[in-house]
């Protein structure tokens, strides 16, 4: 919440240093371990002078680190103590097992805030179907499929995208097809879910890559295909699905 003026000081409670009377001197800086303090108000202190509480705002104000008494203070005065309250209104830090769930803002509880050791946990899972049923004669890495991808944002650098996807193969010209994952346009997998499909064999492929993006963009991660020789079919149909899901693993 915003404050007009001074946020009060929450807890801080404090007794300040001693202090020597100055003869005919009124105004004296308060100090705790040598560094000045300041007060939130005069209200929220206790100060006594030759064993007396004085009355705050009669007896005495404060401004900033300095305290003036009302009348200048002579040799043999004692200031005994000057105990600054903090905030009154102050709650103090909850008992042990006294904070619910309920409590917690969602979303409060950040990996950040997570000690080491503790990660591993499942934060987003992102899947894709296709169903469409695709042909290569490409020597080289081709998408599988326009749909057969997932972007993914991942919530920190350090986590990690677990990758795994399925896709049935199947060649008439007895093509060995070979296929593997992209993160964007880098082959992560290489030939990764090799399988040959000869005759009208169809084969089901199962792809899995774990990867460090080092990232906090969005990553698209896509199956591609590829044969040694002839053609060779991939992809999903009406009865065999096609499918790829991404999940990021916290640190």
């Amino acid at each position: 919440m915003a404050y007009i003026g001074r946020e009060p000081q929450i807890g801080n409670f404090q007794v300040c240093d001693a202090i020597s009377v100055v003869n005919g001197q009124a105004a004296y800086t308060m100090q705790v371990s040598s560094v000045n303090v300041s007060p939130e108000t005069a209200n929220h202190m206790l100060v006594s002078l030759n064993g007396v509480l004085q009355a705050p705002g009669s007896s005495y104000t404060v401004s900033g680190s300095t305290i003036t008494f009302a009348s200048n203070l002579v040799t043999g005065d004692v200031i005994n103590f000057i105990h600054i309250l903090g905030s009154v209104l102050d709650l103090g830090v909850p008992s042990d097992a006294t904070v619910s769930t309920a409590k917690i803002v969602d979303g409060a509880v950040t990996a950040a805030k997570l000690a080491s050791g503790a990660g591993g946990k499942v934060l987003q899972v992102i899947s894709a179907t296709d169903s469409t049923n695709r042909s290569t004669s490409s020597t080289s890495f081709v998408t599988a499929s326009n749909t057969l991808s997932v972007d993914i944002t991942p919530s920190a650098t350090s986590s990690k995208i677990f990758v795994i996807a399925t896709l049935p193969f199947h060649s008439a010209s007895g093509a060995t097809i070979f296929g593997t994952i992209y993160r964007d346009s880098t082959n992560l997998g290489g030939a990764k879910g090799m399988n040959q499909a000869n005759g009208n064999i169809h084969n089901g492929s199962g792809m899995t890559f774990l990867d460090s993006p080092s990232s906090t963009s969005q990553l698209t991660y896509q199956v591609y295909a590829k044969v040694d020789s002839g053609t060779g079919n991939f992809g999903g149909d009406s009865t065999c699905l096609s499918s790829i899901t991404a999940f990021e693993i916290g640190a």
